[in-house]
């Protein structure tokens, strides 16, 4: 994995400075801190940072074709660039390296739009065609690699900034921090900023499944700015299942399907790591990458001080099945509050599940320990429905069934009243549920967050969102979803919102790269998703069990008691730490001049609520959703101060976090052309 970054001149021959170039470099070294390469040619300069992987002797970026007319440089790793390496041999190109980066200017040059969707990888890459003016950026099918893009027409021309995080956006100085409250807005609907909107206003998500095609203007005339879609997640429509009657034979396949997907992701030149839980998932990944190397990989594991929450016992079965020897990592509430800021300047947005501290420190074990790749089991809860809350929309539809739909309508509208909700709430989630196409798993449970909008919002903050629709920003397709099994549809929403904006971002690439750790995920495979895609739902959630097809898979490579073992949620010591201490950042945070400088929340609510959640039982849904959303508040005034206005607590800025020098003046003498450099 690495880190990419570039400007383009929209409307002239303008060429960026060094110093801009490398400044952007500089705040995304985590990211590759093995090598730096650059590129300024008339109208546009590219930037990389390089973690070596594959090629380690010559993998340097940026890659050019024959006539270096097409560059590229790229985040990720695809996984059969070898055979795409062969092909065009065949078809006459050059290549001089063995690393999969150098296949993009080729492959654009067979294939132009049309090569994103043959590849089988994890990746953001940016392209520049100089025939044709034409400039590309690209994003994987799933959204494991993040990239992030922007329009300004400060400092003379108009420009086009894009780059893997935020950061490196906003220390060009060309841009100036300000909020997007649609994206804050995201977090209250979803845990997470899935696009294509970030919490930076003018700072655009690259979705998943698209490209992005930036062509200069001629004689004059504006840019052009496409984006388009080159894969989409699809299923059959309900009852129309290809796959799903002899149960042998498609264990027999998924098996294969797994194993060559795990096999795909320990193709590297450096060693390659695994998270192990304890779970079905990364167990079951451990076991198959032990069968392919001869031994079992490294493993690390989070052992949580708390004796509800830890899994290092699940997980030290596996180990010794596997005569594998993990690294644990000891994680409890003090480690929490000591690395929560850092979490979010790793995020760049509110992050309300802490568990995503433990995984960054996890993260930095395995780098300590000299790994710069490690497998996990995420996807496998999107694919195969492993969520709890699977199990209420499963109930919720024997109730509709049984009673007419009265019963499960009746029950919907209890669990909002219960919530706190009031009636203009109630009617935003009816809203949300017409424009996802229809009540989903997923929409269920983002109603344990998204009945705090109505708590804590400002009359302001809700004046401003007008009536934006957090569903619609997604841009689902909406007459397909209605056609499919519920199942189904809860798995779309999985992949259209959780896994890209919470799983792959905030437990994922933003806080392993943070510590240099590239992940790999053989359930995301495109094989994997094709299969799972295909076959009747009840494979997938059989009655009330989750993951049905793959605990049959695992119940051949692991003892029972794991392969069918009940779905965990994976946590870290409750979230109500920060509110249950009297901490002094959150009392600043929190206080009624805080809140009111920031503008998203009302402070008489949160003062309110702050007071008397504790009243409530600490094992009860209504607890969970007001503890949730109070910590929602906070880390949304805590990401506000560190990006947008550090003067709300007596904490840095994210500048100082992260060493990134304020940008002067003089940095940003933008010439009208200089030679081509490229280092």
């Amino acid at each position: 994995m690495c880190g990419i970054f570039g400007i383009i001149d929209l409307k002239g021959r303008r060429s960026v400075p060094l110093s801009v170039l490398k400044r952007a470099a500089d705040a995304m070294v985590h990211r590759g801190p093995d090598e730096d390469g650059y590129l300024q040619r008339p109208g546009f300069g590219f930037a990389s940072r390089r973690l070596s992987i594959v090629g380690l002797a010559d993998g340097q970026q940026p890659v050019f074709n024959e006539d270096k007319q097409i560059t590229a440089i790229f985040n990720g790793e695809i996984f059969d660039h070898d055979d795409w390496r062969q092909d065009l041999r065949t078809r006459g190109h050059v290549l001089k390296t063995h690393c999969d980066t150098e296949i993009f200017p080729h492959m654009w040059e067979e294939f132009a739009e049309d090569m994103f969707a043959k590849l089988n990888g994890q990746f953001a890459v940016a392209l520049a065609d100089e025939r044709k003016q034409k400039f590309i950026l690209a994003r994987d099918r799933f959204g494991i690699c993040p990239l992030f893009w922007t329009r300004t027409t400060r400092f003379g021309s108009d420009w086009l900034i894009f780059g893997s995080e935020i950061k490196t956006i906003l220390a060009t100085g060309m841009v100036e921090p300000k909020p997007d409250r649609r994206g804050v807005d995201a977090v209250f609907n979803f845990l997470a900023v899935p696009g294509p909107f970030s919490c930076f206003e003018g700072i655009n998500i690259l979705p998943p499944g698209k490209f992005l095609t930036i062509s200069r203007g001629r004689s004059g005339e504006d840019a052009t700015i496409s984006e388009r879609t080159y894969w989409e997640m699809d299923f059959p429509a309900a009852g129309q299942e290809a796959r799903g009657q002899n149960e042998k034979k498609l264990v027999d396949e998924f098996e294969s399907v797994l194993y060559e997907a795990v096999k795909r992701r320990l193709r590297a030149d450096v060693p390659v790591a695994s998270y192990l839980s304890g779970g079905v998932d990364s167990s079951t990944v451990v076991a198959m990458a032990k069968d392919i190397l001869g031994a079992a990989p490294a493993t690390f594991t989070v052992k949580i001080r708390d004796p509800k929450l830890d899994e290092t016992e699940q997980a030290a079965i596996i180990s010794k099945h596997l005569s594998a020897d993990p690294y644990i990592v000891p994680c409890g509430s003090d480690d929490i509050v000591a690395n929560y800021q850092k979490l979010l300047v790793a995020t760049e947005a509110p992050v309300t599940d802490t568990s995503c501290t433990s995984l960054m420190m996890l993260a930095g074990k395995v780098h300590e320990k000299g790994f710069k790749v490690a497998l996990t089991g995420e996807g496998s809860d999107e694919w195969l429905a492993g969520y709890p809350w699977y199990k209420f929309d499963r109930v919720f539809d024997w109730m509709g069934k049984a009673s007419g739909g009265v019963a499960s309508s009746l029950a919907e509208k209890f669990l909002y009243r219960w919530l706190g909700c009031n009636d203009e709430t109630i009617a935003y989630f009816v809203r949300n549920a017409e424009s996802s196409g229809g009540m989903h798993a997923f929409q269920r449970f983002y109603s344990l967050l998204g009945a705090s909008r109505s708590r804590f919002y400002s009359q302001s903050m809700l004046a401003k969102l007008g009536n934006h629709d957090p569903y619609a920003a997604i841009e689902p397709d909406i007459s397909r979803a209605k056609t499919w099994d519920p199942v189904n549809r809860g798995v779309y929403w999985a992949g259209k919102i959780h896994l890209p904006g919470q799983l792959l971002s905030l437990k994922g690439d933003r806080i392993a790269m943070s510590q240099s750790v590239e992940m790999r995920y053989p359930f995301l495979d495109n094989n994997v998703f094709d299969f799972l895609a295909a076959i009747d739902p009840k494979w997938k959630f059989k009655g009330l069990t989750e993951k049905y097809l793959l605990r049959r898979v695992a119940e051949k490579w692991l003892p029972k008691e794991i392969a069918w073992r009940p779905k965990g949620m994976f946590r870290a010591p409750l979230d109500g730490f920060f509110l249950q201490q009297r901490l002094p950042y959150v009392d600043e945070l929190l206080s009624d001049a805080s809140i009111k400088k920031a503008g998203y929340f009302d402070p008489e609510a949160v003062r309110e609520w702050r007071g008397k959640y504790q009243e409530l039982s600490p094992w009860g849904y209504q607890r969970s959703s007001a503890e949730l959303g109070l910590v929602a508040v906070l880390a949304t005034q805590l990401w506000h101060h560190t990006y947008i206005d550090p003067t709300l607590a007596n904490l840095p800025g994210w500048r100082t976090i992260a060493g990134v020098p304020t940008t002067e003046p003089r940095d940003l003498d933008f010439a009208e052309s200089v030679p081509a450099l490229a280092s």
